[in-house]
């Protein structure tokens, strides 16, 4: 189902954690956040509790959680004109098309460094 209304709006945030459950316990605690769980490596969160979709992944080997800059992924409802236009105004795939449950996405780096992720059905 494609979501025309948030063309291009920030859409889900997802952060790293060096241990998923133990992030998914404390955020359940302190907010009352409620969480999905996809596997052991990835929790996602939903916005009626958190205000914005996000999750946690897993961090990746000799990654510290917290030095890790939280992932922006925005929505496309069209993502191979996205990627072309990222491109076009000189921004660089830094992770190619990749599907997930629920969708398809890559990540890109803007050209001041920053990089975020773009996710479409």
């Amino acid at each position: 189902m494609s979501q025309p209304g948030k063309h291009h709006a920030i859409n889900y945030i997802e952060f790293s954690a060096s241990d998923v459950v133990r992030a998914r316990a404390f955020y359940s605690k302190v907010f009352s956040w409620t969480f999905e769980d996809y596997g052991p490596e990835y929790t996602s969160f939903s916005t009626a509790k958190a205000g914005i979709d996000g999750g946690f992944r897993q961090s990746k080997p000799g990654e510290s959680s917290g030095s890790a800059a939280p992932l922006i992924v925005l929505y496309s409802a069209d993502l191979k004109a996205t990627e072309a236009a990222i491109v076009a105004a000189g921004g660089t795939i830094v992770v190619p098309t990749f599907e997930f449950p629920g969708g398809r996405r890559f990540h890109f780096a803007d050209p001041a460094g920053n990089t975020l992720a773009v996710w479409s059905e």
